[in-house]
């Protein structure tokens, strides 16, 4: 009886031990199974991703363009008689003018592409001056393979930019944004042509930094006020569109910083309230140039207060006047002190840069300047070329 009891015993102690075995191993089975559904689920949910350019893209790249410009013999012959006029000289220095010796034509046509963006559905396209200054012949493709011929209403060399009409209505185009708006660190796309062949490309990356002043654009007189992206963009690109994730255009892609050629994680975009500034003013004037004063000097401060017996505690002392200059020929004086111009406040140089900046051939601006004990009030209407 001993050992049959002992036997019993020993049933039921190894019946509850494989029992609990059992039900432990249930639940452990169970949660293995979930867990890789449960992680595939959020892997895959569309809310980790705070946004696409899938929307923006869709709406934007019908509205870029690939421009191809070329100049006519004609236009190239006067470009270089033109020259020749004005004292150009030879590639290889005094030794000999090619030009003489081969004919105008030895430098050939100009030719380029680049890219452009629809900003109406009447056809108006901004893009750069780099890209069409030089041409009289310029072809505009669209993304749906159709092809126009363009005209060119005019260009800004200054912000480097140009408006060009081609003859269609019903087209895509791009809204403005505020720039102003627009923040370091945001997500921004580039739209364009990046070597021509590779058309209606996209690609994205941040906003870098605003503002920047880097010295490319040539000129006597540039405004440059570039947002600084690292989105790709290549020669090609020029002139192509630089949008925000809602399809809003912030920016005219214009130039790259590279020591190669290629795009070396640096890109730069004219903003778009400058754009906007330059197109309306091209469509009412045509081309712009832009003018000076002719005026050379410094802000009024301490020092210079004390050295020349200045009478005022701010303003930009004339030191010197550009000969022939408007400032000159308007009767401004060297000792003139300009403290207000167009109603505006004159304290320092900046101030007077300020009102300068857009100012063009044929625009009047109204200074009033202290001499010695005395204000006066002058007109300068501005000049071709000072």
């Amino acid at each position: 009886m001993k050992q049959f009891a002992s036997l019993v015993l020993a049933g039921i102690i190894g019946g509850t031990i494989s029992f609990t075995i059992l039900n432990r191993d249930t639940p452990t089975t169970i949660t293995e199974n979930i867990s890789p559904r449960a992680v595939l689920t959020t892997n895959s949910s569309p809310t980790n991703q705070p946004f696409n350019f899938v929307e923006a893209a869709d709406k934007v790249t019908p509205a870029v363009v690939h421009i191809t410009a070329n100049e006519s013999k004609s236009l190239a012959n006067q470009r270089s008689n033109e020259r020749r006029g004005q004292g150009g000289q030879s590639p290889f220095g005094g030794l000999f003018d090619l030009e003489q010796f081969f004919g105008p034509q030895f430098y050939g046509p100009k030719n380029g592409t680049g890219s452009g963006v629809i900003i109406s559905e009447d056809g108006y396209i901004v893009t750069n001056d780099h890209v069409v200054g030089f041409a009289d012949e310029i072809k505009v493709s669209l993304s749906d393979k159709r092809e126009f011929i363009a005209t060119k209403i005019g260009t800004d060399p200054s912000t480097d930019l140009a408006l060009l009409k081609i003859d269609a209505n019903g087209l895509t185009s791009v809204p403005f944004s505020n720039s102003d708006n627009v923040q370091v660190g945001e997500w921004v796309a580039a739209i364009g042509n990046p070597f021509s062949y590779l058309t209606s490309t996209v690609t994205a990356g941040i906003v870098s930094a605003k503002g920047r002043d880097i010295d490319i654009i040539k000129g006597e007189k540039t405004i440059e006020e570039f947002i600084q992206t690292d989105a790709a963009i290549n020669p090609g690109n020029s002139g192509g569109a630089l949008v925000n994730t809602k399809g809003e255009l912030i920016g005219i892609n214009t130039a790259i910083a590279t020591p190669t050629g290629v795009f070396a994680g640096y890109s730069f975009a004219i903003p778009s309230n400058l754009v906007e500034r330059i197109v309306n003013e091209i469509k009412t004037n045509g081309d712009i140039r832009r003018a000076r004063l002719g005026v050379m000097g410094d802000s009024v401060d301490e020092a210079l207060r004390d050295e020349e017996n200045l009478r005022v505690n701010k303003g930009f002392f004339v030191a010197k006047l550009e000969p022939g200059s408007a400032a000159q020929l308007s009767g401004i004086l060297p000792g003139d002190v300009i403290i207000e111009a167009n109603g505006k406040d004159v304290g320092s140089y900046e101030d007077l840069v300020g009102v300068m900046e857009f100012a063009k051939v044929g625009d009047v601006i109204d200074l009033k300047i202290q001499r010695k004990n005395k204000v006066k009030k002058v007109s300068v209407k501005l000049r071709k070329g000072i």
